[in-house]
């Protein structure tokens, strides 16, 4: 009996041996791989906004399940391996972001195979190098026939730099003329010391066209933190377009032989689109200054597109005669008007908007728009009888608390016999709202030859008892439609047999509000840097509410909103709100 239980003892024992020597025989049998490996390409280099690819070789005898890449240590990208494959060669683009010269940008790459091995870490590095400094080129005297300026260099103008030779009152007989293009991304220069200014002489071009982010940029030579209105001329544009002056000619203020004038209303100097001009302004004699940008009679075949004027000693925009139109128009922190029209401009304007800084304000005071049909008022046609809609005129008052230089004057003045046409526009900040000015310029609003549609004045809340200083400790104070002149002692105005603010109540649309506040204005309209421009429909006078449409000519776009916005930014991007501190020449 023991010796059975023995034998049975020893054959499970037996048996279990055996067992682990067969397990262990299979085991032996299965294929045993290498780990995953990864052999990172060779180091990259390149400017910031440069493309460069971040390469490797990856093996992996097991197949490969996925590819893991961190930039930094942060997720950059990753990929997912379906089929069998053994083996691949990566590469992924990468644009080198605003980095310092010499920053290094590490991608670490890590593969992982069907068996759950991963490879050791490799390392693809990517290093941001010195932006070479662009070549500068000075140009000076007269451009003719075919010139390009490209974005590789940076091109300073010493004096008065014209393209063509029309520089008389009557164009002599062979002038030559020019087309200069300059490519989107161009930085432009004006020489402080010789006043350098732009000049695109009668029947000559300019071809202008940035994008919106590369606009094509003109400002002052000086440094971030020395730059000031008035560094540099500006840019100015004649045409062949008709307008009011005896004669049909006449030269732009400064007497810098910018002639402009003729009969050619459809008349094409060009295209600008996505150009800022800025730090403009200088005076070419006591007391004349060049604007931003300057257009004596500019025909209707001209396109003026996105286009802004930043911190210039004159006026932002100002039209003398002409016929040509324009959308999308920035006038920030000017000194004098914002946009001033006269001479027979009877061109269009939609989506423009003006920013005030608090003090920035000129000796013969200051508005946002300016309008006359000429110096003296006379009834010399065409008439300047432009048509405008979706402004926004932000003047520099905020709040009681704020302090406004006593030379801003009016959101609107108005005078000297014109006949424009504004709807859908904005007005707050200002001492004034509107000032329609002069026995001729009310005799035109009473007629409906000077038009005023869904216009709203706002006030400021606690400015005065009326939102416009009046009652106030300081000047300056106003009203929102002016019922008197400025005389001393002030004289009662009228537009037929109504006070000018009657007049304005009972047209169509018109409105005045007690505060901007409840508008859906940003208060960071009246702030530095860049400001919230769409509008808060919540607001209790929000813009974008209850708005006629009005019947505009084709030129315009409809919309269902006061002012220059409503729910789109059309600045991003392009236009620079603090370009004090943007480096230009590196």
């Amino acid at each position: 009996m023991q010796f059975s239980k023995f034998s049975r003892l020893f054959a499970a024992c037996t048996m279990a041996v055996s067992a682990v020597f067969v397990l262990n025989a299979c085991k032996e049998d299965e294929e045993v791989f290498p780990a995953p490996s990864v052999s990172a390409g060779t180091e990259a280099s390149g400017v910031p906004g440069a493309k460069v690819n971040v390469t490797a070789s990856i093996s992996a005898p097991a197949g490969l399940k996925t590819l893991t890449v961190l930039k930094n240590g942060a997720a950059f990208d990753t990929k997912t391996y379906t089929a069998n494959e053994t083996s691949d060669n990566y590469t992924k683009e990468y644009t080198i972001e605003n980095l310092a010269a010499g920053t290094a940008v590490n991608f670490t790459i890590i593969a992982t195979d069907s068996k759950n091995q991963s490879s050791a870490p490799a390392t693809f590095t990517v290093k941001s190098t010195a932006v070479p400094p662009k070549e500068i080129v000075t140009v000076k005297g007269v451009l003719t026939g075919n010139v390009t300026w490209s974005k590789s260099k940076i091109y300073k103008l010493s004096g008065f730099v014209r393209v063509g030779g029309d520089t008389t009152a009557v164009t002599a007989a062979g002038a030559a003329t020019g087309t200069l293009t300059i490519e989107p991304g161009t930085v432009i220069i004006g020489e402080r010391a010789t006043k350098g200014t732009l000049i695109i002489q009668r029947g000559s071009k300019i071809i202008a066209n940035g994008t919106a982010t590369e606009p094509i940029v003109f400002t002052s030579e000086r440094g971030v933190g020395e730059r000031e209105a008035g560094d540099w001329g500006g840019l100015v544009i004649c045409g062949k377009a008709a307008n009011n002056l005896p004669g049909g000619s006449g030269q732009l203020e400064g007497s810098y032989k910018g002639w402009h004038g003729g009969t050619d209303d459809a008349d094409n100097s060009g295209s600008l689109k996505y150009v800022r001009v800025e730090y403009a302004g200088v005076p070419i004699n006591p007391n004349q200054e060049i604007n931003s940008f300057t257009f004596g009679s500019v025909g209707s075949g001209t396109v003026l597109e996105y286009l802004q004027a930043s911190y210039g000693g004159d006026d932002a925009f100002e039209w003398f005669g002409g016929t040509v139109n324009a959308k999308y128009l920035v006038s920030y922190r000017t000194l004098d008007d914002d946009f001033d029209m006269d001479n027979g401009f009877r061109g269009n304007i939609q989506f423009a908007v003006a920013l005030r800084g608090a003090t920035s304000a000129d000796q013969s005071g200051s508005n946002g728009f300016e309008v006359d049909n000429d110096g003296q008022g006379t009834a010399n046609e065409p008439f300047t009888s432009p048509t405008l809609a979706n402004v926004s005129l932000i003047g520099a008052k905020q709040s009681q608390e704020t302090f406004i230089s006593t030379l801003f004057q009016n959101g609107m003045h108005l005078r000297r016999n014109n006949r424009i046409k504004v709807y859908n526009t904005f007005i707050t900040g200002f001492p004034n709202g509107i000032y329609i000015d002069g026995a001729t310029t009310a005799a035109n609003a009473n007629g409906g030859s000077l038009v005023l549609n869904n216009i709203v004045l706002a006030g400021v809340t606690g400015w005065g008892s009326n939102g416009y200083g009046q009652g106030a400790a300081t000047q300056p104070q106003g009203f929102p439609v002016r019922d008197v002149n400025t005389a001393t002692p002030a004289a009662d105005l009228m537009i037929g047999t109504k006070k000018p603010s009657e007049w304005f109540a009972g047209l169509t649309g018109n409105k005045t509000v007690a505060s901007w506040s409840t508008t859906g204005v940003s208060n960071s309209v009246f702030g530095t840097g860049r400001p919230t421009f769409t509008i808060i429909g919540t607001a209790a006078d929000a813009l974008n509410k209850a708005v006629t449409v009005p019947t505009l000519p084709a030129f315009f776009t409809a919309t269902t909103y006061v002012g220059a916005f409503n729910d789109t930014d059309w600045t991003a991007t392009w236009a620079e709100f603090n370009p004090s501190t943007v480096t230009y020449i590196k």
